[in-house]
C-alpha cells in the first residue's frame, strides 16, 4: 500500500501585518503538475494558475492561519507552527508522514521531518507553498480594502520602504504586529495606535 506524503510549508513570517498562512497537500501521482516549485520564485500569474490546479487534482488539501493575536502572544515561528499543525489537521485523508519546508515541524500525530529549501526541491512542499501565499495574499487584498493607507495591496504587510512611510504617517492598526520591531519601536515613541 502507498504512503501517503503530506507537503507542508508557510507564508507570512516575515511581514509587519497580517496572518500568517500554512497549507498541507497531498499529491496525487497518477496526476502530476507540472511547474510545482517554491512560491516565491513563481509570478501571481501562475501561482494563482497552480493553486487551481492543486486544488483540484490533490488527494487532499487544507489551508490555516494564525492571527496577529497568536503571533504577538507566542512568537512568529509558534504561530507559523501552529497554522502548519492546523493545517494538516484540516486534511480530510490522514497522511503517513509530513514533509516541511525548513529547520523545524509542528507536533502532529504522525511523523513529520523537516527539509531545508523543500520548498524548491520537494513537489508537495512546493505546492503547500503555492497555497499558502496565494491564500494569504488574497487575505491582505481583503485587509488593504479595509486599511487603505497602508498600501498592502503592494507590498502585502511586508517592511518596504512604502510600508514604513505609511506607518509613520498613520500609526499601526489592529492588523499591524506589535511584536516586530518597526511597530513596538513606533509605539514605545508614543505613536497613537490606531485600533
Amino acid at each position: 500500500m502507498r504512503r501517503l506524503i503530506a507537503g507542508v510549508d508557510e507564508a507570512g513570517r516575515g511581514p509587519l501585518a497580517g496572518p500568517v498562512y500554512a497549507a498541507a497537500v497531498i499529491l496525487d501521482p497518477a496526476w502530476p503538475i507540472a511547474g510545482l516549485d517554491d512560491s516565491k520564485k513563481l509570478s501571481g500569474k501562475v501561482r494563482d494558475r497552480l493553486a487551481q490546479l492543486i486544488k483540484d487534482r490533490a488527494l487532499a488539501w487544507a489551508i490555516a492561519s494564525s492571527s496577529v493575536a497568536e503571533i504577538d502572544a507566542i512568537n512568529i515561528l509558534q504561530a507559523s507552527l501552529l497554522a502548519m499543525r492546523r493545517a494538516v489537521e484540516a486534511l480530510q485523508v490522514v497522511p503517513d508522514e509530513i514533509l516541511v519546508d525548513g529547520l523545524y515541524c509542528p507536533t502532529v500525530a504522525m511523523h513529520a521531518r523537516a527539509i531545508v529549501k523543500g520548498d524548491a526541491t520537494v513537489s508537495s512542499i512546493g505546492a503547500a507553498s503555492i497555497l499558502a501565499k496565494t491564500e494569504r495574499d488574497a487575505e491582505l487584498l481583503r485587509l488593504h480594502a479595509i486599511y487603505p493607507q497602508y498600501g498592502l495591496d503592494r507590498h502585502k504587510g511586508y517592511p518596504t520602504a512604502a510600508h514604513l512611510v505609511a506607518l509613520r504617517a498613520h500609526g499601526p492598526s489592529i492588523i499591524h504586529r506589535r511584536s516586530f520591531a518597526p511597530v513596538r519601536q513606533l509605539l514605545a515613541s508614543g505613536q497613537i495606535w490606531n485600533g
